[in-house]
């Protein structure tokens, strides 16, 4: 009887799952692990971690529903690269098994990985899990990677069949899972070295069961999507990405149900799913962007250090109200907008001057749905200095943004509660009230909230000169 151990990373579920269904279609007795891996854990900015959390709790989830088919979770804390093989040996497994993954970091552990199992005679085999293409897999005429969108997209699209959209029948082989060995169980937080932080409290709900009511709201409103995706206030994107980002869903499942529903919104969704493969196959075939500029030329790009500047964006003292309230949305919640990201990413590299690559690794440690690829390719957008990037000399105006995207204020109310009273006038630009208003808004500029830290229009013409250097030289 041969025998075969599942490695779980950013795959938590027991349904649609290439590695599990491949590993219980070609062996007869399956294992199932999950490690804490102290090579991540151990870089984490904080000990109370959200992503932390919501990792342990799905793993509580898909460790009872692997028991109720006859399997379970086996969970070890330590550096995986030494855990799994140890793992595998003591286990007497024939294989390994586990989905790809495509940042360079754990491309490098992967490789060791195998590199250890086979000295012991035990195989390692990855499967595609995480995108729909991956790799080479989307090409262009020239057999070479896309480094821009649209065209992209449209090749992704024309490459789509119902084949990558099939699901992997997990349940027809879970007859195969094999229990854990007596005595293991899940460690607590507390015992792999993190606290809680109050998911519940934020109206988060990990594992399976929260990505399952996601999925049904969403899939129930997604007519809806492209007219409402840019408004914070309303309950308009999905708030599947965490669930993304930890496997918690399916991307197959998500993806066939837009192409299926169709329309204006379902459409307008499937761009997102397809914009997320786009920055994974940027990461694979160009692994320098992570600290890199994808354009070259824009290393050369002198940003200014600014560090009052950077904590004042940190912490949402910039003056600029739509960019307050997502910088506390993120330090609240682990959450933002996507328009916010884009907001609060053009604001820190276009209006104070500051290097993408302190943002990027600001989000990192705040972001729930944190993914390598997303974030990287998004903060080079807003930099212009990534693949398909806003050209430098498009900066958004924060002001124009917020009277277009939270015409009435609502969104900046909510997260700050120090401009509830000022009018829907004044809202985008508190600085602008006269001091008459100021007083009856009970919101004194420079006292209650601090003017801008900027000139926009400034701050704009030192971009432009910051950027206009690079290409003088070229």
């Amino acid at each position: 009887m041969s025998s075969a151990l599942v490695w779980f990373r950013r795959d938590l579920r027991d349904f649609d799952h290439a590695a599990l269904f491949q590993a219980l279609k070609q062996h007869r007795r399956v294992f199932c692990a999950f490690v804490f891996d102290t090579g991540i854990l151990d870089a984490l900015a904080q000990r109370a971690d959200r992503r932390v959390e919501f990792i342990h709790a799905s793993l509580v989830e898909l460790d009872a529903a692997l028991r109720a088919r006859g399997g379970g979770l086996i969970v070890r804390h330590g550096a995986a690269q030494e855990r799994v093989p140890a793992l595998a040996a003591g286990l007497g497994v024939d294989a390994v098994l586990a989905n790809h993954d495509y940042e360079p970091a754990a491309v490098a552990r992967d490789a060791e990985v195998a590199g250890r199992l086979r000295l012991m005679g035990i195989g390692f085999e990855t499967f595609k899990d995480q995108v729909i293409f991956e790799k080479n897999e989307v090409l262009t005429k020239n057999s070479s990677p896309f480094s821009v969108f649209t065209p992209y997209r449209r090749a992704w699209l024309a490459a789509l069949s119902d084949f990558q959209l099939k699901a992997y029948p997990v349940a027809k082989y879970a007859a195969r899972l094999a229990a854990p060995p007596p005595g293991e169980s899940i460690p607590s937080l507390a015992d792999i070295g993190f606290a809680p932080t109050g998911l519940a409290a934020l109206g988060i709900v990990p594992g399976m069961a929260g990505g399952r009511r996601l999925v049904d709201d969403f899939l129930g409103r997604i007519g809806r999507y492209k007219a409402r995706r840019d408004f914070p206030a309303q309950k308009g994107v999905s708030y599947l990405s965490v669930h993304l980002r930890f496997g918690t869903v399916s991307i197959r499942e998500l993806a066939r149900a837009a192409a299926t529903i169709g329309g204006e919104g379902a459409d307008s969704w499937l761009s997102e799913l397809i914009w997320r493969d786009f920055y994974f196959q940027i990461l694979w075939h160009h692994p320098r962007v992570v600290g890199a500029s994808f354009r070259a030329e824009y290393d050369r790009v002198v940003w200014d250090a600014a560090p009052e500047y950077f904590a004042a964006w940190c912490a949402g003292r910039t003056g600029y109200p739509i960019v307050d309230a997502a910088m506390r949305q993120i330090n609240h919640s682990g959450y933002m907008h996507n328009r916010l990201r884009m907001i609060a990413a053009s604001f820190l590299t276009k209006d104070l001057g500051i290097d993408w690559r302190r943002g990027e690794q600001y989000f990192a440690d705040r972001l729930n749905d944190f993914d390598l690829a997303a974030n990287n390719g998004g903060w080079q957008w807003a930099a212009s200095t990534g693949c398909d990037a806003q050209p430098y000399f498009r900066i958004f105006n924060p002001v124009t943004q917020s009277e277009r995207f939270d015409p009435d204020g609502a969104f900046i109310r909510r997260y700050l509660p120090e401009l509830a009273r000022v009018p829907d006038t004044f809202i985008h630009a508190p600085w602008t009230m006269p001091p008459v208003e100021q007083q009856c808004a009970g919101c004194v500029i420079g006292r209650d909230y601090p003017a801008p830290i900027v000139d926009h229009a400034q701050a704009r013409a030192r971009t432009l000169a910051r950027f206009g250097v690079v290409k003088a030289a070229d």
